[in-house]
């Protein structure tokens, strides 16, 4: 009889601690809410807009511009 009283504390304690680790990635979802948007994966390549921020690429409209006239 003591053996399967010492299972179910067991048990009990094994759901509790699911539950509590559920709560946290709750709290921590919610906190990323918060703050701003998740990181969303990225490819590695720069892109046209990237580029022109850096100031690597003139954009194509303001540099035909500038040397034609």
């Amino acid at each position: 009889m003591a053996r399967t009283s010492r299972m179910s504390v067991l048990k009990r304690k094994r759901e509790s601690e699911k539950a509590e680790k559920s709560a946290r990635k709750r709290e921590m979802r919610e906190m990323e809410k918060e703050v701003g948007e998740k990181k969303e994966p990225h490819s590695g390549e720069a892109t046209q807009d990237d580029l022109e921020a850096y100031g690597m690429v003139v954009p194509s409209e303001e540099g035909e511009e500038e040397t034609g006239g």
